[in-house]
């Protein structure tokens, strides 16, 4: 969505004054994001590809508010950076992580979601026309509630509906197969972590968003504590390792065994992973297998150092019985 040709239709949508200025927006960029889903997903044929929907709160997609105002006063402003202006207000929130993000931004803005699993959907059956093997993982970030889980699936199946009766064929004329779907959520907050037979209702899988969770664990904001007050803390023994870059292991780690134990109770086949930088750490992902975790995902160039590590974990540890 920040890329040049896509980030004036995000703000399109932002400053639409009407329902139809903001459909109208929502369907340009549900065309181009189906473009990028059908690449993805033909170069995963027969892979699970998990799709997180829209996270990052509104405003990163505005201009600052202070370049504006500086623009305002040294050489005035378009029309357009007016009312840009005026939505960065409107957008501007005091703690941002904890502000319209996730699954809250899918409720303030409901066709949001919709758009984005309706231009996977399309790039799922384009794909499968083609001889390809989409399988496709929806992720909803942030849910905290069973309520907003249920409703944020219901979004998801809501759309599969319409596609669920759609006749499907390759282009040899063969009836193609059905792309296979499923639907989870993030494990963001301590909440969620404790609630997680709850939230296991409505997922098919749980994918831990070990970065945040850490940061709401801890009250820590790693933007501000990493140049000052991490390496204080660190050289005063106050803390161990840096809980970003080591899972704290009686507290972040103590709530994905917690949520790991309650989802598969509530539901044994749930699927169980992480996603940060805490799923290429040697002995993070020594946690998460003990804590029955299914699978780690982290940034490329650590792909070696987790498959060694999990390697390790499953030859040296005793798993979890959550598995």
């Amino acid at each position: 969505f920040l890329a040049p040709d896509r980030l004036p239709v995000v703000r399109r949508m932002i400053l639409a004054s009407t329902a139809a200025e903001e459909s109208a927006a929502l369907e340009e960029l549900r065309v181009v994001q189906k473009e990028d889903f059908a690449a993805i997903l033909r170069a995963m044929s027969g892979l699970p590809v998990t799709v997180r929907l829209l996270d990052p709160p509104l405003h990163e997609f505005l201009p600052r508010v202070d370049e504006l105002e500086i623009k305002a006063a040294t050489g005035g402003l378009s029309a357009e950076e007016q009312q840009l202006l005026k939505a960065a207000h409107a957008w501007a929130e005091v703690n941002p992580m904890l502000g319209t993000r996730g699954v809250r931004l899918g409720v303030i803005k409901p066709g949001l979601y919709a758009m984005q699993v309706r231009a996977l959907m399309e790039a799922a059956d384009q794909v499968a026309g083609e001889g390809y093997e989409p399988i496709v993982e929806v992720m909803i970030p942030l849910t905290v509630t069973d309520d907003e889980l249920a409703l944020a699936r219901g979004w998801v199946e809501g759309v599969l509906a319409d596609f669920a009766a759609r006749p499907r064929t390759t282009a040899s004329g063969k009836k193609a197969k059905r792309p296979q779907v499923t639907i989870g959520t993030m494990i963001e907050t301590p909440r969620a972590a404790l609630r997680a037979d709850e939230l296991a209702a409505h997922a098919d899988f749980f994918s831990f968003g070990t970065n945040d969770l850490t940061q709401m664990t801890f009250g820590f904001s790693r933007d501000d504590v990493e140049s000052r007050m991490m390496p204080a803390y660190l050289e005063a023994g106050l803390l161990k390792r840096n809980p970003f870059e080591t899972i704290d292991q009686t507290g972040v780690g103590e709530l994905v065994e917690i949520a790991a134990k309650r989802g598969r109770k509530a539901k044994r086949k749930l699927k169980l992973g992480v996603c940060g930088e805490h799923g290429g750490d040697p002995e993070s992902i020594g946690l998460f297998y003990r804590a029955g975790l299914d699978y780690v995902s982290c940034s490329p160039y650590r792909i070696p150092i987790a498959r060694l590590a999990a390697a390790q974990a499953i030859i040296g540890g005793a798993k979890s019985e959550t598995k």
